[in-house]
């Protein structure tokens, strides 16, 4: 026995120790028939009959059948969830906790039959399941059930959104259901889930354990499928949002099949992740971060650290070590505790892991694998590194999604910083460094949303999670992911534009009134403003301007797509206006309203005559112009992150950031109030912006920008260009090198913004064509305009021993 024992100890060998899958098996005993779709509180058929099989990615053996969703399933769960979302929200917020309360227990008392059975369905080590997922999944129960509680008093302003489609991977098939649907039952909306085709158990499991809890008939429904199960559920007029984790190719087609709907709509999409280590880094904590980080869920995780960045002083005895770590991973069966790879989750996702590894070595890279022994008849991959990898090679720039790392080398933090993004993804990073300060000043240069200091793979129900870029928008977790499902209540109010009237001639054969002067007013043509500049148009092309009855008042530029490229040039290169303090923003703000106030007058004369509203009402708009960008200077000091406290030795930093270039584009109503009302918040929160003025009243903008060359603000923070709104809009829609659209005006307009973003998944902010009261502080001022100005990071730092 001693023998024994202290040979264990000399090798390390483990036997193996598998967990029981009896009462998984039972549980799938009881429903050998096949599952139904569970709709309105029980499970029901397949409406047309058709069923698919769903099989152990360890063994390929058949595990269950499952219903094939169709349109009429989907239309029938949606049914369900809109006749039960007004007693769901009726029942108030401290009802609807004491439910959640009640889904986090009902989780923890059945913790090992869902950790067995995602196990089983998804192919990774049962310790995962039970020490990660399944505790996470309990924990957002427990942490939304407050949300619920306090929704009355730190939401007041704002309504659930309605009823949620949400489409989750099989990667985490039971944590991004809890992630998705905890914060949108606490908040008073009703779900329909669609989940994976190939993990769609634990979903039903949760379904049939939620519905024993005692959560009410039509809160939670599942309709099981394929993909064209989950595009019904995208295209169905009854749901009215879309919260998605998957594939960005898949979010792609999402937002194209939503353009112009009114869904609101989330993406958590694919990732490139860094994993920086500088030289003064604990090189052994680094190494383990690594296997956390590449090697959870056989790499099929989309915050993976799969591109390994490693200062070149220590690259070689780095990666001397994580060979030596390599060999000691064991790949094995995922019901054994001894194990920390699993299975991949079917032959294709093998097959793509094996072809990009391929491709690796065809372009240079040099390939390692330890030796072990992988069990047959499932999916399995031995932990594979890539090292030789050239920045622009297939490897380093496309996610695997395997258990393959690839790794490079840099010299200065600077050139950490540009290796980590360059990449069209950015959802996560993590940095390694005993230099606090480094590592701090490096992760607000990283395009990501989450960033982990000496640390990977952390999560938490309260701090939020998601991307930049190509992985997506939204948040979900936190504060920032309860806004997700909600609106705010005056846009909810919010009615169709009603049909502007032709607003006088729009050709050249329209003439201007005979009047009695002395002598002809001086020709002046507007220009267009970029880079801090009056310049002409690139086209040379000039349009009259008429008053809302006819009178015609003069010319101004017609703007084309150069003009929108020089524009957006101009933006992004006038970077420095991000990093300037909140304190010089909100200076700059104050100075505009300044010179605005000082010639109020004037603007509201112009006003008078373009849109030829009363004297009262005009001066009441600038009026209105010139003290919203005294309340986004006040802002931009005091929109802040937050300190999130996670159950670890640690704090979470959740710090805004500006989105970068944002396109603009103006409704005709209240021309300069809503120009100053779409331009300051973005202004405050540090974006540069290319901005398209009202098409009908463009020379209340050009009037602006001398409001501009007398202020403070660097050129090319602002950039006007006058002319179409719609092929303006379309040229910045498509733009890759915008990040973000904001778009005001009519219904079309919204829809091929949302349609044309899809290139960059840009975030866009439309408006539907429902008219905003410009006037309406609640409406049109505050805090939702300043989310949308921003996008939120979590620095996670942990401390201590």
């Amino acid at each position: 026995m001693s023998n024994s024992v202290a040979r264990y100890f000399d090798t390390m060998d483990y036997g193996p120790a598998p967990e029981s899958d009896t009462d998984a098996r039972q549980w799938l005993s009881r429903h050998a028939q096949g599952f139904g779709h569970f709709i309105d509180g029980r499970f029901t058929g397949a409406d047309s009959g058709a069923h698919f099989e769903t099989v152990e990615p360890a063994t390929g053996l058949l595990l269950a059948r499952i219903a094939q969703g169709s349109p009429a399933d989907i239309d029938a769960a949606v049914t369900a969830a809109r006749a039960a979302q007004p007693g769901w929200m009726a029942v108030g917020g401290h009802a609807r906790a004491r439910h959640l309360y009640a889904l986090a227990r009902t989780v923890q008392r059945h913790a090992r039959l869902l950790a067995v059975v995602e196990a089983l369905d998804n192919g990774k080590p049962i310790r995962e399941t039970r020490d990660i997922d399944v505790p996470l999944v309990a924990r957002h129960f427990y942490h939304h059930a407050g949300w619920a509680q306090l929704q009355e008093r730190e939401f007041a302003d704002q309504v659930p959104l309605g009823v949620i489609g949400q489409i989750v991977p099989w990667n985490f098939p039971l944590l991004m259901l809890a992630w998705k649907i905890a914060p949108a039952l606490a908040l008073g909306n009703t779900v329909v889930l669609k989940p994976a085709e190939l993990t769609p158990l634990s979903a039903l499991l949760f379904a049939e354990l939620a519905a024993q809890a005692g959560l009410p008939a039509g809160v939670l429904n599942v309709v099981t499928g394929d993909g064209a199960t989950g595009a019904a559920l995208v295209a169905h007029e009854g749901v009215d949002k879309i919260a998605f984790t998957g594939s960005t190719e898949v979010g792609r087609l999402i937002r194209e099949a939503t353009a112009g709907s009114g869904k609101s709509l989330t993406l958590e999409l694919g990732g490139k992740s860094p994993f920086i280590v500088f030289d003064d880094a604990d090189i052994d904590a680094a190494v383990e971060g690594v296997v956390d980080s590449i090697w959870l869920n056989q790499g099929q995780v989309c915050c993976a650290g799969s591109r390994l960045l490693l200062q070149e002083g220590i690259a070689a005895d780095f990666i001397e070590r994580l060979k030596r770590r390599m060999q000691q991973l064991r790949v094995g069966m995922p019901l054994d505790k001894a194990i920390d790879l699993g299975s991949l989750i079917d032959g294709s996702q093998l097959d793509r892991v094996r072809s990009l590894v391929a491709a690796g070595v065809r372009e240079g890279a040099q390939c390692y694998q330890p030796s072990c022994a992988l069990p047959t008849g499932g999916s399995f991959y031995p932990p594979t590194l890539l090292t030789g990898v050239q920045p622009a090679s297939t490897v380093a720039t496309e996610e695997i999604f395997g258990p393959v790392l690839v790794t490079m080398t840099f010299r200065t933090p600077d050139e950490a910083v540009a290796l980590a993004n360059n990449t069209r993804y950015g959802l996560a990073a993590s940095i390694w460094s005993e230099t606090i300060g480094l590592a701090l000043g490096i992760a607000p240069q990283l395009q990501a949303g989450v960033v982990w200091i000496n640390a990977t793979n952390l999560f938490d129900a309260g701090v939020g999670f998601g991307g930049y870029r190509e992985s997506g928008y939204g948040r979900e977790g936190g504060r920032e992911g309860c806004h997700e499902y909600l609106k705010p209540r005056a846009w909810a109010a919010r009615k169709p534009r009603a049909a502007q009237a032709a607003s006088g001639a729009t050709g050249e054969t329209a003439r201007a009134p005979v009047t009695s002067s002395t002598l002809p007013a001086i020709d002046r043509t507007a220009k267009l403003f970029i880079g801090g500049k009056q310049v002409r148009p690139d086209g040379e092309l000039s349009h009259a301007v008429f008053s809302v009855s006819g009178q015609r008042f003069g010319e101004v530029g017609t703007g084309n797509r150069k003009d929108i490229r020089n524009a957006v040039a101009a933006a992004r290169a006038a970077d420095g206006w991000s990093s300037a303090t909140p304190h010089r923003r909100a200076q700059a703000l104050y100075y505009l309203a300044e010179n605005l106030s000082t010639r109020a007058d004037e603007f509201a004369a112009r006003l008078v005559r373009f849109t030829e509203v009363a004297a009262g009402s005009a001066r009441a708009e600038v009026d209105a112009a010139v003290s919203r960008l005294f309340a986004y200077g006040a802002w931009a000091d005091k929109y802040e992150g937050t300190v999130h406290v996670p159950p670890l030795r640690g704090v979470a930093l959740a710090t805004v950031e500006p989105i970068g270039v944002v396109g603009v584009v103006c409704p005709d109503e209240a021309p300069l109030l809503s120009f100053v009302s779409l331009l300051a918040p973005l202004l405050a929160m540090g974006n540069r912006t290319v901005i398209v003025p009202s098409e009908s009243h463009p020379l209340i903008a050009t009037d602006f920008y001398q409001v501009l060359e007398t202020s403070d603000l660097p050129g090319g923070v602002v950039n006007i260009v006058t002319g179409p709104a719609e092929s303006l809009m379309q040229t910045l829609a498509r733009h890759d090198d915008v990040d973000a659209l904001w778009v005001f005006g009519a219904a079309s307009l919204s829809r091929d913004a949302e349609r044309l973003s899809v290139g960059n998944l840009k975030r866009t902010l439309v408006d539907h064509g429902l008219a905003t009261d410009w006037q309406d502080g609640a409406a049109a001022e505050g805090a939702p305009f300043l989310r949308h100005a921003t996008q939120v990071k979590n620095i996670w730092i942990p401390y201590g021993e």
